[in-house]
């Protein structure tokens, strides 16, 4: 992206990554902040469905949850290459091998941050046979499991340079904004 000051044209090369829980409005707020700052986006879930030609859940039943996270490393590291981008990751992403030690790295890492019910209320909304290891819990059930593995998660969210919570079009904005200071500075 090319910003043209008095006296002045910079290119920078920035790679955002987006991180939380499934749920938390990645994808949906990639695109929003991508379109915003004329940056491509890219989903790493649905780059791993292309490359495969099988939907996530499909990839974990197959293949195992071990399995799936060296695809997913394997992706994260391919999509990592590209500037100028938004990459959202799966929600668990950033807990595997050093992958957060490495988008830290990489590029600039933005923690979603909800709270179980929030999260809870956004799941229980979704179709849940997408979502394998949430497919058989409702209500109470579905806020618990969240809570629990959102505890066992944070040791690694918490490791972005940058968290932000809010409604999709408010992290959208205060993303947008982070950005752009992070470009002005």
């Amino acid at each position: 992206m090319y910003l043209c000051g008095a006296n002045k044209v910079k290119l920078y090369k920035m790679r955002i990554f987006l991180i939380g829980y499934m749920g938390s409005g990645k994808t949906t707020i990639g695109k929003i902040v991508a379109e915003r700052l004329g940056m491509d986006f890219i989903d790493t879930d649905g780059y791993i469905e292309n490359k495969l030609g099988k939907t996530v859940a499909s990839i974990f039943s197959e293949f195992g949850e071990d399995n799936f996270r060296k695809i997913e490393r394997e992706s994260l590291l391919e999509v990592a290459k590209v500037d100028n981008v938004i990459i959202a990751t799966g929600g668990g992403a950033p807990c595997f091998f050093d992958n957060m030690e490495k988008m830290n790295a990489l590029g600039t890492t933005i923690y979603i941050n909800l709270t179980p019910s929030e999260l809870a209320e956004r799941l229980g909304t979704t179709n849940l046979k997408e979502r394998p290891i949430l497919v058989n819990l409702e209500n109470e059930e579905l806020e618990d499991f969240i809570a629990s593995a959102l505890a066992k998660r944070e040791v690694f969210y918490n490791q972005a340079q940058f968290k932000v919570s809010g409604s999709d079009e408010e992290i959208a904005e205060k993303v947008v904004l982070y950005i752009q200071n992070k470009q002005n500075s």
